[in-house]
């Protein structure tokens, strides 16, 4: 009667085999605090599978370990470029009559901040490892690690799929899939809307003037926050205003020119000056009727 709702049946905590153990765990863990699973469960004698010590682990851990309020990631040059696709509101002709929203492929670079895109027609694998291709060559550099999220044609079942895989051995380089909800891993790429947003933005000007404006944008809200614009990547923006970085980025700039004029020497020229054009070696087989995959024959 003095109850302030009905009557519930309920069962009492069987409690877990954990339990009995926690003492030990925390002892252990106020000493080191990053002590692997399998080390306190050699410690204290756990006679159990492993699975109910990991997820006991994994509550009272971050108390002796905490978390870093003011964690952030750091790239090396070269390390990591953030890819993603962004869909703007502006609908493009692209045939009579038919208006379309094409997706823009961005690519960032982690080190630089340097951010690139180009407009592709599709989300098919084929559309956007082109563009990724063409925005790369832009840069004249790939970076160790090209960083996507669940995209369908890139890893929609987080794994990443086979023209993608064939596109990063070529290019001797890993694509990274991001963690499914976590919109911070690729926050680099992501950041960035309001300028993307410039750049689809309906303007009687031609593209490149648009480029120019988000360019200039970007290198306001950089100086604001009092960082340098990252105008080239290789570092001649920052050397000039500090001189221990202009002979770094003279000598970069030196290998690119050598390794420019060595690509150019490699091409074999003709007597009169023009470029040797090179052939497929299948073309030289079906020229003198070579067949290494000749049809089965069937015995008599």
């Amino acid at each position: 009667m003095n109850s302030d709702r009905p009557p519930k049946y309920e069962r009492e905590p069987r409690g877990q085999v954990a339990d009995a153990y926690e003492s030990q765990m925390r002892a252990l863990l106020r000493e080191w605090p990053r002590i692997p699973a399998p080390v306190i469960a050699d410690r204290i004698g756990w006679p159990y599978s492993l699975p109910p010590l990991r997820k006991r682990l994994a509550l009272i851990r971050p108390e002796y370990v905490g978390i870093d309020p003011v964690d952030r990631a750091t790239c090396e040059p070269g390390q990591v470029a953030q890819c993603d696709l962004w869909f703007p509101e502006t609908k493009l002709q692209v045939g009579a009559g038919q208006q379309q929203v094409l997706p823009v492929l961005v690519m960032t670079l982690g080190f630089s901040r340097f951010m690139t895109a180009v407009m592709i027609p599709s989300r098919q694998a084929g559309d956007i490892l082109s563009g990724m291709w063409s925005l790369i060559q832009g840069i004249g550099r790939v970076t160790k690690t090209l960083v996507w999220d669940r995209e369908a044609a890139i890893g929609g079942t987080g794994k990443v799929t086979a023209p993608a895989a064939a596109f990063a051995g070529t290019l001797a380089t890993q694509i990274k899939l991001a963690p499914p909800r976590d919109p911070e891993f690729k926050g680099l790429v992501l950041r960035p809307r309001r300028h993307r947003r410039l750049l689809g933005r309906p303007s009687g000007h031609r593209p490149v003037r648009r480029r120019h404006r988000l360019t200039g944008d970007r290198d306001r809200v950089l100086r604001g926050e009092g960082r340098r614009p990252p105008q080239q990547i290789l570092g001649q923006a920052a050397g000039r205003h500090r001189p221990g970085h202009a002979a770094t980025a003279a000598k970069m700039r030196e290998a690119l020119a050598l390794d420019r004029q060595r690509r150019q020497a490699a091409t074999r020229h003709h007597s009169d000056g023009h470029a040797v054009a090179l052939r497929a070696l299948p073309d030289y087989d079906a020229l003198f009727g070579v067949d290494f995959n000749p049809p089965a024959t069937k015995a008599r």
